[in-house]
């Protein structure tokens, strides 16, 4: 049964497009971020499994959280962005929740 839900998470991360571009400043530098849901992959344990992300997750978590809301919108891959799991990843990592 996991490796059916894997397969299937897989499909869906992979047939989703990027969504846009997003413009967001970092010490006064305005910055262009890709929001492509599939960088976020390696964040799939943790929010599966509840358990601690790793860096990189952290660092992709980072690098598009202002894509997230924008990730709530694909019903396919929204469930994962609002889950308690998926929260409390966002949290392990010192993120903020959106507020979409």
């Amino acid at each position: 049964m996991k490796f059916i839900t894997l397969v299937f998470i897989a499909f869906v991360l992979s047939s989703l497009a990027p969504t846009k571009a997003v413009v967001f400043k970092v010490e006064g530098e305005e910055e262009k971020v890709a929001c492509i849901v599939t960088d976020l992959q390696v964040c799939l344990p943790a929010v599966q499994a509840g358990s601690q992300p790793s860096m990189q997750c952290c660092g992709k978590l980072k690098e598009q959280y202002s894509c997230l809301c924008g990730y709530l919108k694909i019903p396919s891959f929204s469930q994962y962005v609002s889950s308690g799991k998926a929260q409390k990843v966002l949290t392990a990592c010192g993120i903020p929740i959106p507020k979409c």
